[in-house]
């Protein structure tokens, strides 16, 4: 029982290790973007129809670090402000399955190749699903609604020092507090697989190949797992076997679709725009795990995982974990007190 104990906290702190650094930068960098990207810029942007709105609205959602229940008030946001479904569709499709905080966690734990190959698929996601409600959904484009327009603290503006004030308090508060517990959760969950589930488990029992794949996705579809929270999740997993493609499509499927997720599309854009954000969730993990599993034949199982060793001096890991989980107290903390304070 001992040892059993000993290897989950070893799990999870050597996960914690790995990651931290990466992470805070990825903090820093969403809190820099949330300055560089204001919320009339992407409004004005996404509206009309085409596909370069589209284009647009998936490339936009790309860097965002919103999970699939984050994106959806600010998805609302936009499409009451002008944007057309199709952009709406492409944002909600391509932000939570990626973001500048899990692209660097995922080059932490999974190497490179994930880390190229995640973000791309997330844009190209966001394109197709967008493409197909021009295609199929003939709605007519609603009026911004100009009466109305943002009022939130985001949109008011600020003078310099207030702006970057509001950056560091978006990436190192508001960011930690809404991804804390999932984030946890996910090295817990990691750190169980790794200590429960024997060696080649998955490359034993779920073969490489469609089969995963379709196992991993029925998994991942119901699952509400944000983008961060998910790698080390996948990669407790690979550790013990499981193929790339069908990792990748849990990486996809988590984030990017839930119960509330597909509930509130159903409700503000019509059940035909949810249908279509289903299927295009579907088609492309399925298309991006298959091309993943092919092009791992060609790349090795070495640029699969994080094989790079740490790059950055131990001390730096162990002053980013302290100050990671300082980040993740503090957010937590501040969450609940504010809870206390608004009832």
């Amino acid at each position: 029982m001992t040892d059993f104990v000993k290897s989950i906290a070893f799990g999870f702190f050597d996960t914690a290790l790995e990651m931290s650094p990466y992470l805070l930068f990825g903090f820093f960098m969403a809190g820099l973007l949330s300055i560089l990207i204001s919320p009339q810029l992407v409004e004005r942007h996404l509206g009309g129809r085409g596909i370069w709105p589209v284009v647009k609205a998936s490339l936009f959602g790309v860097p965002l670090p919103l999970c699939s229940c984050g994106v959806i008030p600010v998805t609302t946001s936009l499409y009451k402000h002008g944007a057309s479904r199709a952009s709406a569709i492409s944002f909600l499709l391509s932000t939570p399955q990626t973001g500048i905080d899990s692209i660097l966690v995922t080059y932490s734990l999974l190497g490179w190749v994930f880390a190229v190959f995640r973000p791309i698929a997330a844009f190209i996601t966001g394109v197709f699903g967008g493409a197909m409600v021009n295609l199929f959904d003939k709605a007519q484009p609603q009026t911004p609604d100009n009466k109305n327009s943002c009022t939130d603290e985001c949109c008011r503006p600020a003078s310099r020092i207030n702006k970057i004030w509001n950056g560091l308090r978006y990436g190192f508060i508001t960011l930690p507090r809404d991804i804390a517990w999932p984030l946890v959760v996910g090295i817990i969950i990691a750190a169980f697989i790794s200590a429960l589930v024997p060696d080649d488990f998955f490359a034993e029992k779920l073969p490489s190949g469609i089969l995963a794949i379709l196992v991993m996705m029925a998994l991942g579809i119901p699952v509400y797992v944000c983008a961060t929270a998910s790698v080390p999740i996948a990669a407790a997993m690979m550790m013990k076997g499981l193929g790339p493609g069908a990792a990748f499509v849990f990486l996809v499927t988590g984030p990017a679709t839930n119960a509330a997720s597909i509930v509130t599309i159903w409700k503000i854009l019509g059940r035909k725009t949810a249908v279509i954000y289903l299927l295009s969730v579907v088609a492309c993990a399925l298309a991006g795990g298959l091309l993943l599993d092919f092009l791992s034949v060609g790349l090795g199982p070495m640029a699969m995982m994080n094989h790079h060793g740490r790059m950055l001096p131990l001390v730096v890991n162990y002053i980013s974990a302290a100050a990671l989980f300082f980040v993740l107290a503090f957010a937590i903390l501040h969450y609940r007190e504010k809870q206390v304070l608004t009832k």
